[in-house]
Formats: structure tokens, C-alpha cells, sequence
């Protein structure tokens, strides 16, 4: 058997074994990506989610939201945060998964396969393809949508009645800061407050209200009123002769509701068609923003491939560093080269691709230098071999 040439093994074995290991080449590489990026996504949306939260928590308990606005508001932040996070989690999966071949040393393995480091670049793309067209998809359109409908929600929320936008617990200012109230719980599906206080000033007078129950009613001609039940008023100076105390089943007080805000139009709020039609040059920028996430993020992935590896004999956490530096350099430049095309001061076709294109060079030349240096270490090992040989 070990005499048998290849010529002697039937002609469909030899036609069949390539297919048939990259076929498993490719399902065990993006396989392996998919679950490395969705571990890193969740923990990064976790990040967001809880910051987030704690953000929003904080406003609700100041006053300035509502709480039940709490869950809606951070929905909507964090799809604005999702094309981000993508980016970071493709470019992250790929860079895991291929350091982890080094370090296990599958990946010469492949590579004494005949698997160049220029054909992980097909599996790569089959996994980075449809997370960069998500990517598109979050930024030229969800991401602004979802800031424009949380720009209308805090609109809505701030035009509420004061009662119902009341913080259970707190004492809270009217919006015409001629009312204080103060109320011990709210049930916003029936419409009614419980163990309510109003301070109020009317003809110059200090005016003290409590009641174990009030509700908000609306007239035909849309007017407002908070209804007091069973309470009592205190009106006046105490220990002066005009002091009064007065026991009610039911007063009714007038809301005077607020505006509704209508909020200025941002750059981020704004729709991608609508920046198109209107091309200035922060609206140039802001669409460089949009359409830069997606191109960034394929760049990111062909630029793990050769950032990726890793001497099992040396330190392995290197390039790990390498790749954050590189990550933030990247992030940062379109930042500055964005702001740079709204100030005037470079033109929006080499703010969009000049950034790109250094950094696809880079890779390029990456690609060149890991190849070169891989050539070179086989061609040692086969010098070291055939002088062993012969001595």
C-alpha cells in the first residue's frame, strides 16, 4: 500500500476530496463566527442595556420622563446603538475564532492542507455579508427612525397632565409652576391618583388640598379637570382670623394642558432621503456617518484575518491590543474626517473614502506581510530538513 500511487485510486475519490474539505472548512468557520458574534453582541447590548436603564431611571426619578415612558425610550436607544455594536461584534467573532486556530494550532493544520491565509477570505465574507447588510439597514434607515419616534414620545410625555406624569412618592411641580403636587400612587389604567396634595396660590392666597382619592376628567370642549374626593382645604395664614379649613366630597380643579413640543429636526433624526435632497454640508457628513458604519464594518472583517495571528510560543494577547488600537484609530478618523466634511474643510468624496481607503491599504499590506513571513518560515523548515537529510 504504500508503494500505490494517487493514479491508482479511482478518478471520483480524487475529484471529490477537495469539495469536500472546504465544504467543511467553510460550515466549521462560520459556524464557529456566528456563535463567537452573538455571545460577544449579547454582552455588549447588555453594556448598553443596563447604562442605559440606569440612565433613564434616573431621569424618571428626577422628573424630567415619565416612568412609564422607561421601557419605550430604552428600545428605541438602544436600536440606535445596534449598527455599532454589529460592527464590534463582527470584527471581534472573526478575530476570536482565528486567534484561537493559532493558538490551538489548527491553523497550520490548514495551511499544510493547502489553505492560503487568502482563502479564509470567502468563509469570512459568507458570515460578514448579511451582518454588514443588517448593519446598512440599522444606520440608513431604523437607527433615525427610532431617534425621530423617541424625539415624539419625550414630546408626548412632557404635554401629559401634570398629575398623571407625577413621580409616586415625590413632590412635583406643575409645568405653569403655580401647583405643586404630590401623590402616593398611580393607576394610569383607570385614570385616578391615590392620597393626593395640592398646594396652589389663588387671589393671593396659599392654598393647602388633601385627599385620599382624585381622578382627571375631560369635557366635551376638551378642558381638563383634576376631581378631589373626599378631602380637605386649607386655606390662608394659620393663626391669622381669615384661616380657613374646608371638607369636600368633590372640587374640581382646571389642567392647563401643555403644547405639544415639536421638536427641532436633527441631522440624526433626520431620514436618509431627506438629507440626500438637501445636500449641505452637515447633511453630507451625517450620510458619511450612515454609509460608512457598513463599509467600515467589511473593512474590520478582512482586516482580522492577517491582525488575527498569534504565536502559541509568545504572548497572546498582543494582537488583541493591536486590534483595539486599530478599532479606535478607525472609529476616530471618521469622526474627525465627518466633522471636518460639515465644517468645509474637506471635500465629502475624500471625507467618505479616503479614511477606507488607508485603512483597506493597510490591510492589504497586512495580508502581504503575514504571507510573506509565513513563505519564509516554511522555506527554513524546509532547508532545515534537507540539511538534516543529508548529514
Amino acid at each position: 500500500m504504500s508503494d500505490a500511487k494517487m493514479s491508482d485510486y479511482p478518478q471520483t475519490y480524487r475529484i471529490k476530496s477537495k469539495p469536500l474539505r472546504t465544504g467543511i472548512f467553510h460550515r466549521t468557520l462560520v459556524s464557529e463566527f456566528a456563535s463567537n458574534g452573538l455571545l460577544v453582541f449579547a454582552v455588549l447590548l447588555g453594556i448598553i442595556v443596563v447604562s442605559q436603564l440606569i440612565r433613564l431611571l434616573s431621569e424618571a426619578v428626577s422628573g424630567v420622563i415619565a416612568v412609564d415612558g422607561v421601557l419605550a425610550l430604552l428600545g428605541f436607544s438602544a436600536m440606535n446603538y445596534l449598527p455599532v455594536l454589529l460592527s464590534i461584534s463582527l470584527f471581534i467573532s472573526i478575530l476570536l475564532t482565528l486567534s484561537r486556530c493559532y493558538r490551538d494550532s489548527e491553523m497550520v493544520v490548514w495551511f499544510c492542507s493547502g489553505i492560503g491565509l487568502t482563502r479564509w477570505i470567502r468563509p469570512v465574507l459568507w458570515y460578514a455579508v448579511p451582518v454588514v447588510c443588517l448593519i446598512a439597514l440599522l444606520s440608513l434607515l431604523l437607527s433615525p427612525w427610532a431617534l425621530r419616534k423617541a424625539d415624539e414620545f419625550k414630546s408626548k410625555l412632557e404635554s401629559r397632565g401634570d398629575v398623571m406624569s407625577a413621580t409616586p412618592g415625590m413632590f412635583r411641580e406643575s409645568k405653569q409652576a403655580d401647583r405643586v403636587y404630590f401623590v402616593d400612587n398611580v393607576d394610569a389604567g383607570s385614570n385616578r391618583v391615590g392620597n393626593i396634595f395640592v398646594q396652589s396660590e389663588q387671589n393671593g392666597k396659599l392654598g393647602t388640598m388633601v385627599a385620599r382619592q382624585g381622578l382627571q376628567e375631560t369635557m366635551s370642549n376638551g378642558d381638563r379637570f383634576l376631581v378631589l374626593l373626599n378631602g380637605t382645604r386649607y386655606e390662608g395664614t394659620p393663626g391669622q382670623r381669615d384661616y380657613r379649613i374646608v371638607e369636600f366630597e368633590r372640587y374640581a380643579m382646571r389642567i392647563d394642558a401643555a403644547p405639544v413640543k415639536q421638536a427641532e429636526p436633527q441631522l440624526r433624526t433626520m431620514s436618509t432621503p431627506e438629507l440626500w435632497r438637501n445636500p449641505t454640508t452637515w447633511n453630507l457628513s451625517e450620510l458619511e456617518w450612515r454609509f460608512g458604519l457598513p463599509i467600515s464594518a467589511t473593512i474590520l472583517a478582512l482586516l482580522a484575518i492577517p491582525l488575527s495571528y498569534v504565536n502559541p510560543r509568545a504572548g497572546r494577547s498582543l494582537n488583541l491590543i493591536l486590534a483595539i488600537v486599530l478599532y479606535m484609530l478607525y472609529s476616530n478618523m471618521i469622526s474627525v474626517t465627518n466633522a471636518w466634511v460639515g465644517q468645509g474643510k474637506l471635500s465629502p468624496g475624500i471625507g467618505l473614502w479616503g479614511i477606507h481607503a488607508v485603512m483597506l491599504t493597510i490591510t492589504a499590506l497586512m495580508f502581504y506581510r503575514r504571507m510573506t513571513l509565513f513563505s519564509i518560515s516554511l522555506w527554513e523548515r524546509k532547508t532545515k530538513r534537507e540539511a538534516e537529510v543529508k548529514v
